[in-house]
């Protein structure tokens, strides 16, 4: 490669000087725009707009002074308000503004000026993700720079809500998400974002919030507004759904992941027997995730368990399909003992997969005969008063009722007997018991 001076890097290779003069405007004032927007110097700016269209592309080589042979980057921001907008340079954004930038022109990826901001918000700090000291200094005036840069986009009247056709389809409430934009997020809905904005999956930016079970961006879009119950249109899923169905997945359940989210969702009007398009309600997917905790919290909030989806399969069908749910007695007991009737099939005759396996047969044998069996007087009495008084007020009931009463209406029976010995004797006969007993 030849010789090398001491300085050589700080040059801009001669083969990448015509990557400077792309565009149609004057190639010696591309460089000086680009420098004073960087610099804020409004000055400048304006003398330089005087011979530069403020609209023309604008594409320079990131800090060219700095870059060597194998640092070959280009600043894709496009026109100069564009610029403005990704760096937050709040001073230059108003400038060009005044100077007659268009805030809804688009770069090459489908983005206005607003989109770029949201999308390079500066980060929050977590303990989690360790930071340098000057960014740490530096953070304050991130953020604050971004939120007057934002109030003096949205202050355009026209430019409230641009029509999505860049190449994510994206809404400005969900960039300012995916960028840790809670703070932004109310900036754009009080200058008229609309807060029930769906994306090209039907998602709202509460689905999507209550999806990360993020409590703190769920709790500010309800504060703003957002329809709480609003259904996608694709599946028919609620905020609640979404939330529902995140927490009981395997990885949220071993993790203890807290159910405040849901809660909150519930506390704030949240209907908790709204069905999607296929019929599942909430504690259809708590019951298939096995997290005990959401189904008494959904139970507590009146949740039907024994609602039905166009198959036919009841939250307690749900459950049964998965074999590693079989484990939570506590919480079969607690299904079995609510659903009335007790329907083990669904429309098309099929018993849940998770009871086919060998060693749930005695299990599966006793559920069948207690399914095809009349039910007393006493136990539709016992099922009607459990559905009534739900988990939220039995044990208001336990104060004005004899111990012996309330014991026959919340006593479940345990069926885990039924399974749990030959499981013991199974295990025992392959091998596995020392493991099973160091687990």
């Amino acid at each position: 490669m030849g010789n090398v001076t001491k300085g050589a890097s700080r040059h801009v290779p001669p083969f990448a000087w015509p990557l400077l003069s792309c565009g149609q405007g004057s190639d010696s004032h591309r460089e000086p725009l680009y420098k004073a927007i960087m610099e804020e110097d409004r000055s400048a700016i304006k003398a330089l707009l005087a011979d530069y269209s403020v609209n023309e592309p604008l594409s320079v080589w990131k800090e060219p002074y700095i870059m060597d042979l194998l640092s070959f980057q280009v600043d894709h921001a496009n026109s100069p308000i564009h610029l403005a907008a990704k760096y937050r340079k709040e001073r230059s954004l108003q400038c060009l503004l005044e100077s007659g930038a268009d805030p809804k022109i688009r770069n090459n990826r489908g983005y206005t000026a607003l989109h770029l901001l949201l999308l390079n918000l500066p980060r929050s700090c977590t303990a989690q993700a360790p930071i340098s000291d000057k960014l740490q200094r530096n953070q304050p005036t991130l953020q604050h720079n971004t939120e007057k840069s934002l109030c003096t986009l949205r202050k355009v009247k026209h430019h409230i809500n641009p029509e999505m056709n860049n190449h994510k389809n994206d809404s400005l409430l969900q960039l300012g998400q995916q960028s840790e934009g809670f703070r932004a997020i109310s900036v754009l809905i009080e200058h008229g974002a609309n807060v029930d904005d769906t994306d090209k999956f039907g998602r709202t930016a509460l689905h999507i919030a209550a999806m990360a079970l993020d409590e703190q961006v769920t709790a500010t879009l309800i504060a703003y507004g957002a329809n709480i119950n609003f259904p996608n249109p694709k599946c028919g899923r609620t905020a609640l759904h979404f939330a529902v169905c995140t927490a009981s997945f395997k990885a949220s359940r071993i993790l203890g992941t807290n159910v405040d989210c849901i809660r909150l969702l519930l506390n704030n009007g949240a209907k908790v027997n709204i069905q999607d398009h296929e019929g599942r309600t909430a504690i259809h997917e708590a019951c298939s995730g096995g997290r005990k905790e959401i189904v008494d919290l959904l139970l507590e909030y009146k949740a039907d368990v024994n609602s039905l989806t166009r198959d036919g399969q009841s939250p307690l069908f749900t459950f049964l399909q998965h074999r590693t749910n079989l484990k939570y007695t506590a919480l079969l007991n607690k299904l079995l003992g609510l659903s009335y009737p007790l329907r083990l099939r669904d429309d098309q005759g099929h018993l849940p997969p998770g009871l086919l396996f060998s060693e749930f047969q005695m299990l599966k044998d006793r559920l069948i005969t207690l399914s095809n069996k009349l039910p007393s007087l006493q136990d539709i009495c016992i099922f009607t008063v459990r559905r009534i008084y739900g988990e939220k007020y039995k044990h208001w009931l336990k104060k004005r009722l004899p111990v012996i009463v309330w014991n026959s209406l919340y006593k479940y029976e345990d069926f885990s007997t039924l399974w749990k010995n030959k499981t013991m004797m199974i295990t025992w006969m392959t091998g596995d018991h020392d493991d099973r007993k160091a687990n």
